[in-house]
C-alpha cells in the first residue's frame, strides 16, 4: 500500500487528532516526523505556536509544516490547531496523563482529569446504540431488577439501585456472592438481571448470569470488553476505557460505568407515564426539604 494511501484510510476527528498523529507518525516522512515529535511532546505549547514558531521548535521549514498538517488529514496548519484544541479540550490522551513520582497534587489533578476526560470520551464514541436502547427497553418492561456486581462493579452496583425511583420498579443490589446466587435463583421471566463487570471474567458473576438466565430472566451485561459474561446476555454493554494496570492509574472504567447507569435510569424515567414523573419531582422536592432540615437541625419550612 502506497504512503498516500495508508493516511487517506486514517479516521481523523476533531476529537482524536493527537493519537492520528502518533499513529500517522511511522508513515511520514523524516522532516514531518520532527513536527509529529514535537506535537507528541507537548501539544499544549503547539496549540500556541506560529507556522514560525513550530517549524523552529521542530528544526524544519515553515512548508515541512504544511505539508505535516496535510499528511495528518488537515485542511492546513490552521485546520490542524483547530482540531487539537478540540482534542485537547477533552482532555490530554490517556499516553500523555502518565503519573511521575516527582508530580506535584497540582500535576495529579490535572493528568487526572485529563486522563478521565478522555476516557469518557472514548467510551461515549464506542458506546453501542442499538443496545443501549434495547437494554432501556428491556429496564422500561421489568417488573423488577436485580443489579449484581463485585468490588468496584460492586459499587456500581449499589450506585444504580439507589436509582430505583427513576427505574420506577423495585431494585435490589446484592453484594455477597451467596445473597447473589439466591437472588438470581428467585427471578422470573418478567424480571431484569444486570451484571456488572469490567473484565467480564469474574466467576460468581458468571454463575449469577447463568442462574438468572435458567430462571427466566432478562439478562443485560455492563463490560469492559467483548468477554465470556457477554455470551450470557441478551444485551451487552460494552464500555471501553482506558484503563491498565498502573497502580496509580485513576479506574475509569467504574466512573464510565456510573454514567451509563445514569443514562439508563435517566432513559426510563424518560419513558413513564407523567404521573410517575411528577412523583419523582415531588420525590426530590422533599428530598430537598429533607436534606435541609437535617443541616439547618430543625424540621424546616412545611411543604406541600
Amino acid at each position: 500500500m502506497q504512503r498516500e494511501d495508508r493516511m487517506e484510510t486514517r479516521e481523523v476527528s476533531a476529537a482524536n487528532i493527537i493519537e492520528v498523529v502518533r499513529a500517522a507518525r511511522p508513515d511520514l516522512r523524516k522532516s514531518e516526523r520532527k513536527v509529529a515529535d514535537a506535537v507528541l511532546s507537548d501539544p499544549r505549547s503547539v496549540l500556541g505556536a506560529t507556522i514560525a514558531e513550530l517549524s523552529a521548535l521542530a528544526s524544519v521549514s515553515q512548508p515541512t509544516v504544511v505539508r505535516f498538517s496535510a499528511a495528518v488529514g488537515c485542511d492546513g496548519f490552521s485546520d490542524f490547531k483547530l482540531r487539537l484544541a478540540q482534542a485537547l479540550a477533552l482532555g490530554v490522551p490517556a499516553t500523555h496523563s502518565v503519573l511521575l513520582d516527582s508530580d506535584p497534587p497540582e500535576a495529579v489533578a490535572e493528568k487526572i482529569f485529563d486522563y478521565t476526560m478522555t476516557s469518557l470520551d472514548w467510551a461515549r464514541t464506542h458506546l453501542d446504540r442499538a443496545a443501549l436502547n434495547e437494554s432501556v427497553r428491556l429496564l422500561g418492561r421489568a417488573r423488577s431488577i436485580e443489579f449484581f456486581g463485585l468490588g468496584a462493579s460492586g459499587i456500581v452496583a449499589r450506585d444504580a439501585q439507589q436509582k430505583f425511583p427513576l427505574f420506577g420498579v423495585p431494585c435490589g443490589a446484592q453484594v455477597d456472592p451467596h445473597q447473589q446466587f439466591i437472588a438470581a435463583s428467585m427471578m422470573g421471566p418478567d424480571d431484569v438481571a444486570f451484571v456488572i463487570s469490567n473484565t467480564g471474567r469474574t466467576q460468581a458473576i458468571l454463575r449469577v448470569a447463568e442462574t438468572a438466565r435458567a430462571a427466566g430472566a432478562k439478562i443485560i451485561g455492563l463490560v469492559g470488553a467483548v468477554s465470556p459474561l457477554v455470551e450470557c446476555c441478551d444485551v451487552a454493554l460494552v464500555v471501553r476505557t482506558h484503563d491498565n494496570t498502573n497502580a496509580f492509574t485513576p479506574t475509569t472504567s467504574r466512573i464510565a460505568a456510573l454514567v451509563v447507569i445514569d443514562i439508563l435510569s435517566t432513559s426510563v424515567a424518560l419513558t413513564r407515564a407523567p404521573s410517575h414523573k411528577e412523583r419523582v419531582a415531588d420525590m426530590k422536592r422533599h428530598l430537598r426539604a429533607f436534606r435541609e432540615a437535617d443541616a439547618s437541625g430543625h424540621a424546616g419550612e412545611p411543604i406541600d
